[in-house]
């Protein structure tokens, strides 16, 4: 019989925030695959897990995939996480999944952190239906055409990017979103130096523009039919 390919969720910043049984099943797989050696040994250091590590990123997936699916039909359990938060959302590890789904391998998720959902909830906007709209180009003139893409979206809206791009992104919200919609910022989730913003595009531009904050980052923008001088009051 194959093995079974585990989807474990790790803390997002706070080392804290890990299930028993996330620990249960890293202590107990016959391997566990990371993205960065150095971060996946530091999480398990940290919980006093000694297992052998192996990666899978975006530079060596496909071909690391395809060794993986031959541990697993071996017999053999692996352990899958990323950096930080659930594996595979927006980060590496789909096509692993998908070799799996084809090749019948069993694959158990194990939920935890997820910046996410805490995001959302803490945004104060409609959450009943949202659209991730994830990481944006990095180019500013695909960027603007995206965000553009967006205006006519009634769901709320949840963005990412890495940390350095804030104020870019910020920046080209301000010129496609102007103060139309309300914005919510939830800055470095979990850490200690967690912090939530509410504003606009231009009065958040202006705020992080001025301090230059960089962290770790999600960006939610209020959908279309939500109107912001109602809101505030």
């Amino acid at each position: 019989m194959p093995g079974v390919l585990y989807l474990v969720a790790v803390p997002i910043g706070n080392y804290d925030d890990i299930t028993f049984r996330a620990i249960k099943v890293l202590k107990e797989a016959n391997l566990v695959v990371c993205e960065e050696r150095n971060e996946g040994q530091r999480l398990l250091h940290r919980y006093g897990i000694e297992n052998q590590i192996e990666t899978l990123n975006e530079h060596n997936e496909t071909a690391a995939a395809s060794v993986f699916i031959n541990i697993l039909k071996e017999g053999k359990s692996i352990a899958l996480i990323s950096d930080a938060g659930t594996p595979v959302f927006s980060d590496p590890g789909r096509i692993l999944v998908e070799k799996a789904v084809r090749q019948n391998i069993k694959i158990i998720p194990v939920p935890g952190a997820s910046s996410l959902l805490p995001a959302l909830i803490v945004s104060g906007f409609a959450i009943k239906e949202f659209l991730f709209a994830g990481f944006l180009s990095p180019k500013r003139e695909r960027r603007l055409t995206e965000l553009r893409e967006l205006r006519k979206e009634q769901r709320t809206i949840v963005l990412m990017d890495t940390p350095y791009r804030l104020v870019q992104l910020l920046r080209d919200m301000a010129d496609v979103f102007g103060d139309t919609r309300r914005v919510c910022i939830a800055f470095n989730l979990t850490l200690p130096d967690e912090e939530i913003f509410y504003g606009t595009a231009p009065e958040l531009h202006k705020k992080f523009q001025k301090e230059e904050k960089k962290g770790e980052f999600v960006v939610v923008l209020e959908g279309k039919n939500m109107q912001v001088s109602n809101l505030r009051k």
